[in-house]
This record gives C-alpha cells, sequence and structure tokens, in this order.
C-alpha cells in the first residue's frame, strides 16, 4: 500500500497531482546515461539508494540518481521524459512512499527491475510520536485532522538510519542484482558481504557509544530518527514546526523547556538541507545547544562525512555529546 507521506504539503501533493509529474527540478548526473552503457544501469531514487546500489554492484553498475545533492528529497518532482528514460534502466532501486512523483513515474515505467526496499525490511509506525509533537515540517494540516480523527499513522519511511534495517535492504538488493545480472552474481554477493561488515561494525559503534548515557532524550526539528532512537534505547522529541520557516508555539517552546530541565536534554539538532530556524529559536529561549543531526537524505559540502557511513559516524559523535555519554 502507497501511504502518502504527511511530510509532503498539500500543495506539493496538489501541484503534483494537478501537473502530473510536473517539471524536473534537478538531476544529479545526466540521465540520458541510464541506459546507455555496456554496464548495469541503475536508476536510484536519492542517496541512501544510490549507496546501495554503487556498494553493492561495484565496477559492473552505472547508476543515475534522481535526487540532485542538496536537494529535499520528498519534494522531488520529474518530468515524463524522466520517466521514459527510467524504462530504458535495467534497474530502479527506491523507497516506495518517500517520493510520491518517484512513486508515480516507476508505476508507470516498464524498467525490467523495479527493487522497492521498504519491502525488504519491515516498516514500523513511528506516528503516535510525530503525531504528538506535532508532525514534521511541510506537515499536510488536513492529514493531520485525520490521522487525530482516525488514530492511524504513516508508516515511517526512514529506515536507512537504522544500521541494522539498512544492512537488511542492502541483502535485498544484493539478490535482486544477482537474479537481473548473473554474470556478476558473485561480486555482487562479495560485495555486499563487505557492505554487511561496514554496517555491523557501525551498529556496534553506536551500541557502545549509547550504552551509558546521561540522558536518554534528544530533540530535533525533523522526526526522521524514530528507527535509531528505537534501535539504542533513545527517545526521539520533534519540534512541533509545520513548515522549515516557522516558529514553535510559545506553549511547546516552554514545553520543551520544562522537558530539557527535567530529562537532561543539553541539545536541540537541526540538518543541512532544511532551515536551522526552529531549532535555533527554540534553542535561545530554553537554553540549549544546537547541533547537526544528518538524516542522510543527500550528501553536499555541508555534510561531515564523505558517505553514508562517514556522516553516520559524525552523528554518533554529536549524540554522544549531546546525550553525556560516559
Amino acid at each position: 500500500m502507497n501511504v502518502r507521506r504527511r511530510r509532503i504539503s498539500g500543495i506539493a501533493v496538489t501541484a503534483a497531482t494537478a501537473l502530473g509529474l510536473g517539471t524536473l527540478s534537478a538531476c544529479s548526473s545526466d540521465s540520458s546515461a541510464a541506459g546507455n552503457t555496456d554496464k548495469f544501469d541503475v536508476v536510484a531514487s536519492f542517496y541512501p539508494m544510490e549507496y546501495l546500489a554503487e556498494q553493492i554492484g561495484g565496477d559492473h553498475v552505472n547508476v543515475t540518481t534522481l535526487t540532485e545533492p542538496g536537494q529535499e528529497p520528498h519534494d522531488l518532482e520529474l518530468s515524463a521524459k524522466q520517466t521514459a528514460q527510467m524504462g530504458e534502466a535495467d534497474a530502479v532501486l527506491y523507497l516506495k512512499s518517500l517520493q510520491p512523483a518517484v512513486d508515480e513515474a516507476i508505476a508507470q515505467s516498464d524498467v525490467k527491475t523495479k527493487i522497492d526496499a521498504a519491502t525488504l525490511t519491515k516498516l514500523e509506525d513511528h506516528g503516535n510520536v510525530e503525531h504528538d509533537h506535532g508532525g514534521e515540517e511541510h506537515a499536510d494540516e488536513h492529514a493531520e485532522e485525520e490521522h487525530s480523527e482516525g488514530g492511524e499513522h504513516a508508516l515511517d519511511p526512514h529506515v536507512w538510519l537504522d544500521p541494522v534495517k539498512y544492512a537488511e535492504i542492502a541483502q535485498g538488493v544484493a539478490k535482486a542484482f544477482e537474479k537481473a545480472d548473473p554474470d556478476h552474481a558473485a561480486d555482487y554477493r562479495k560485495n555486499a558481504e563487505a557492505l554487511a561488515k561496514k554496517l555491523g561494525d557501525l551498529d556496534t559503534a553506536y551500541k557502545d557509544g549509547l550504552k551509558n548515557t546521561s540522558t536518554k532524550v534528544f530533540f530535533t526539528n525533523h522526526a526522521a530518527f524514530g528507527y535509531l532512537a528505537e534501535r539504542y534505547g533513545l527517545t526521539q522529541e520533534a519540534i512541533n514546526g509545520l513548515d522549515p520557516e516557522s516558529e514553535p508555539s510559545p506553549a511547546r517552546i516552554k514545553e520543551l523547556q520544562q522537558e530539557a530541565k527535567a530529562d537532561g536534554v543539553t541539545t536541540v539538532f537541526y540538518e543541512t538541507l532544511v532551515s536551522d530556524k526552529t531549532a535555533k529559536t527554540l534553542a535561545k529561549d530554553a537554553g540549549l545547544k544546537t547541533d547537526v543531526l544528518d538524516p542522510l537524505e543527500g550528501i553536499t559540502d555541508k555534510s561531515k562525512g564523505e558517505d553514508y557511513v562517514g556522516v553516520m559516524e559524525s552523528n554518533l559523535k554529536a549524540l554522544e555529546t549531546a546525550l553525556g555519554a560516559k
């Protein structure tokens, strides 16, 4: 089932529907190369999928990504031409429900191998956390009303921020590559094993680093870290911001100030792809520090790391500092 993401604004969803697939905002590489090489051509929807394709595919793949570095992936729109070119690729790797325009394009595409990362691990409902604390930026107010009345929540797609779940997805991607390109199956298996070791080491580092901390609560302006928090026994508190430029209400500021004192919270986290205004407003009013906790939706010059593992290691250091790791 394609669960609509509450993070997409109602206006964006309506516009995307009205315009079909709109215009291509940006593409990080020449999309014409998607199906015109002698390699196994893979179209990846956004960075976490691109990273898996490159790590597992190695020298045998040509990876094209639909989301440009620095672009907010949730709001991506694609052209009809881009959709058509997708059909020329050997495989497309995406995470259903994260990018509605991509889901629609893939549904219309006749690409041979469609790999939905959401089917390769178990998605969970962190909606209670998001709903209780006002949802994410760009929240669709109408959807929020439906959630509050119906008591239902969208499944959280941010599985890549849990190294264990990300490793499960990687294993499934490798099997799909092996099936679609059997000539290089042995290399795909070998590369997947190497990636599994990296992710296993990352998981161990998180377990060890966050095992003994002064507090287990962290504040973030984007409720993307539900899987990570659950995996390592932490509690994520999302700021009540309706969009990146809005400021939390005085009541919410007071509530978070009280919680910060009660739970020993020291830091409000923000991210690189959206405005830090809300986080800095809260931090100033509540007497807290700010730092970056990167949801890894894209790698840019501002990223504290060159790839997935590097940024996740940086995130761990930030959490260790904020939570008072001993």
